[in-house]
């Protein structure tokens, strides 16, 4: 896919975030990624609006068979929130820029937090299908980044800073969150791979070597340009299957959504508790 200029591309999130201030009552502040599996919580947003993504100038469609691609605007926690039900991947084909335009138009429209969600395989033997993860940091081997090219400094630096690109203070308010609501929760590394396929036994045991609790095929691209905008973010992981077996089975997105339907309503339940109270 052809890069766009830097002007034709800010143009894109002016023409974008034109469309969407029309269905804005007031101002939200909070955005949030509904990975695979997880319409739950976008059952519970009390919603005024649902935008098909087709509608949006620009934006991207998704073509994963368990992303519906729709922008909700409602509440959720007390508090108004824009929320992706379905996300873009690498592995669709699109560029980094196309999969993290839906975070710049965001913050064009005021939003300073974002909670991001997704499923993924275990590295870590502790983890078990339907668990949850708060992430504490990530590894990107997608084999591309969001900010190569010319910079859009007018939403962040030439070299942002990625030493906590997950927010300690929300980290260690979800933890409080989840003790009182008796959900387990677990901290650990994400570590982004491109897919779509699943991995290779060794491939496995390398993402373990180097520090891996859990991979996936997203979330990495949103955060990065998410930091470079200076936004804080909250992300989660439902792990779906687990990784760390010498003899592994044979794994199908029927499990996988099974897995992560089971673990939903905690988590629902946590991110609302957290957005209640921040």
């Amino acid at each position: 896919m052809q890069e766009i200029s830097n002007p034709e591309y800010e143009l894109h999130i002016k023409e974008a975030c034109a469309y969407l201030q029309e269905f804005l009552i007031e101002q939200p502040t909070i955005a949030i990624i509904l990975g695979t599996g997880l319409g739950k919580v976008a059952e519970l947003i009390h919603t005024f609006h649902e935008i098909p993504y087709q509608n949006i100038p620009h934006f991207p469609l998704s073509t994963v068979e368990s992303h519906s691609g729709k922008l909700l605007y409602g509440t959720f926690g007390g508090k108004l929130v824009l929320a992706m039900k379905g996300r873009f991947h690498y592995y669709e084909g699109y560029g980094m820029r196309d999969i993290t335009f839906p975070i710049r138009v965001f913050k064009s429209l005021g939003i300073e937090m974002l909670f991001v969600s997704n499923a993924c395989g275990a590295l870590n033997p502790a983890y078990k299908a339907s668990d949850i993860m708060i992430i504490d940091d990530h590894i990107n081997l997608l084999g591309g980044n969001p900010l190569i090219g010319q910079n859009l400094s007018a939403f962040g630096p030439r070299f942002p800073d990625m030493s906590r690109p997950y927010d300690s203070s929300l980290i260690d308010l979800t933890f409080k969150k989840a003790e009182a609501l008796n959900i387990a929760l677990h901290k650990g590394v994400y570590v982004a791979v491109s897919g779509p396929n699943l991995e290779t036994r060794a491939e496995y045991k390398f993402l373990r070597i180097i520090g891996g609790d859990v991979v996936g095929m997203s979330t990495v691209p949103e955060v990065i340009v998410a930091r470079h905008m200076n936004m804080r973010v909250a992300g989660f992981s439902i792990i779906t299957d687990e990784g760390y077996h010498e003899d592994l089975g044979y794994v199908y997105l029927e499990d996988v959504i099974k897995a992560a339907e089971k673990a939903e309503p905690d988590l629902a339940k946590l991110i609302e508790s957290v957005i209640a109270a921040v």
